[in-house]
């Protein structure tokens, strides 16, 4: 049994975490938006912070 993942474009990481940082919405309209787990969206901004 395989597990598929998605892989995300570098694009699609930086409209996610800008929408992130910019707070005019919520960590969950942002997954239902790209479908992406709030864990890997809240990875991604801490991933951007920490430069």
């Amino acid at each position: 049994m395989t597990i598929n993942r998605k892989k995300h474009s570098t694009q699609t990481k930086v409209k996610v975490v800008l929408e992130a940082l910019k707070g005019e919405k919520t960590i969950a309209e942002i997954t239902a938006k790209y479908g992406i787990h709030a864990t890997q969206i809240n990875n991604w901004n801490k991933a951007v912070l920490e430069v």
